[in-house]
């Protein structure tokens, strides 16, 4: 198996009756979630997807890669939530956090629309200023606010730049296949379209062409990643038994976790070229089990760095969490420590010794000193760190969670509470309709 769960650091928390305990529940929400009979049942596109897709779509979403990485400097991806975060955590994971500052073949790779900072934004338009940039606009709709901003303002710089000639082959836009404003305006305009399937949410969206192409444009291996979460959908939709099915004894330990009165999951790496995955684990979780006053807060901790901040409150603080912890069994990168004839941090023992032992040493001493102090840990073991690996993870996360949020008895593919700052925001700024709003608003605000 591509990706291994390790249960024997949660021993001293968890009675192996109550993991049993959880067979029939694991058993009638993966039947529900197979066979689509819960809620949300229309969007589980993300379930067959990894076979499942538009293969001529796959093929221009490579044509379109190439076209990209042969015409282009920069390429900007303008998105938020769902819409960027999938592909921001398999470009970095896969390349480096670093990208940018690489040398290679392939453009920059900036992230815009997934805030409100006038900063951000500004810093971003000015580095494409002398460049030769493309853009990638990624909404359903095409009218959610901080994408719509940043594509105005990127559609601007492209028309100025190129013309509107020019600025229709520097333009790509992954919308609805056949509604919405986005959709409407992108076909009235030429860009070439990719579709946000109807049946997939944002959150897992990253094996569409949602995620699919700005990961393409940095050089990863596109099929490989949707092999390996193929393969691992085979796996994982084959039998809910839990002694057969890491996955569904990964949803078995978290929901037993959280009956004990945990209420935090921490996903912990040991690498910050995961630090962007845990940002796309938080969202997949967090927006799919926060509802109706229920679900574990999903937060997150790149170790040893954050050993140094907030590695105090794990071993001693409220034992209100536990740790899943992923780690990658082979490196793709390799560091020897030197020898120091001064010796002068008393670190000669470690002379000629691989960076990568080192780390995972560390991890071995954390887990057991963390569950010395209390703290349960589920250790998630991946082969390697290749894309057709990532692939299997993400697949992996995803499964359980739609498993977990059933088993929670909540819809997983919806976000009501998402909606409610935006009513207040658009109230706020004036928007056409919300006048009552706006009044009822600024007086609690005065």
């Amino acid at each position: 198996m591509t990706v291994k769960l390790n249960d024997k650091y949660m021993m001293q928390a968890v009675k192996p009756d109550d993991v049993k305990a959880m067979q029939s529940e694991i058993d009638a929400a993966h039947k529900m979630l197979l066979d689509g009979s819960g809620e949300g049942n229309d969007f589980l596109g993300w379930v067959t997807l990894p076979d499942d897709y538009d293969k001529d779509e796959f093929a221009r979403i490579e044509k379109a890669a190439e076209k990209i990485k042969k015409s282009c400097d920069v390429f900007v991806v303008i998105g938020i939530g769902g819409s960027y975060l999938g592909a921001r955590a398999v470009i970095e994971y896969l390349r480096s956090p670093l990208y940018n500052n690489l040398k290679k073949d392939t453009p920059d790779i900036y992230f815009a629309g997934c805030s409100i900072s006038a900063q951000s934004l500004g810093e971003i338009l000015s580095i494409c200023k002398d460049k030769d940039v493309c853009i990638n606009v990624i909404s359903k709709s095409g009218t959610t606010t901080e994408p719509a901003i940043a594509f105005r303002m990127f559609r601007n710089l492209l028309e100025e730049k190129y013309g509107k000639e020019g600025a229709r082959e520097r333009i790509f836009v992954t919308t609805d296949k056949a509604k919405g404003t986005l959709k409407k305006f992108s076909d009235e305009a030429g860009y070439e379209t990719f579709v946000v399937p109807d049946n997939v949410g944002g959150r897992f969206s990253v094996l569409t062409a949602v995620g699919l192409l700005p990961i393409a444009v940095a050089g990863i291996d596109i099929a490989a990643l949707m092999k390996g979460a193929s393969d691992a959908a085979a796996e994982y939709t084959a039998t809910s038994d839990i002694e057969k099915n890491d996955c569904m004894k990964y949803v078995a330990l978290r929901n037993v976790m959280y009956r004990s009165g945990k209420s935090m999951e921490l996903l912990v790496n040991y690498e910050p070229y995961a630090t962007l995955f845990n940002e796309w684990w938080k969202q997949l979780f967090g927006e799919s089990e926060g509802k109706d006053k229920k679900g574990l807060f999903p937060a997150s901790v790149v170790f040893s760095t954050d050993l140094h901040s907030l590695g105090q409150f794990v071993q001693d603080g409220s034992r209100t969490m536990f740790e899943t912890v992923v780690s990658v069994a082979e490196a793709d990168a390799k560091l020897a420590i030197p020898y120091d004839e001064a010796n002068v941090d008393g670190l000669n023992f470690l002379a000629g010794v691989d960076m990568n032992d080192v780390n995972k040493t560390a991890m071995k001493g954390t887990i057991l000193a963390h569950i010395d102090g209390g703290t349960p840990n589920i250790l998630i073991e991946v082969a390697d760190k290749s894309a057709y690996s990532l692939g299997a993870l993400i697949y992996f996360f995803e499964f359980a969670c739609g498993v977990s949020g059933y088993i929670l008895g909540v819809n997983p593919f919806n976000q009501p509470g998402v909606e409610e700052y935006k009513k207040n925001m658009f109230a706020l700024l004036g928007k056409p309709g919300y006048e009552e709003q706006k009044k009822a608003l600024e007086a609690r605000l005065n």
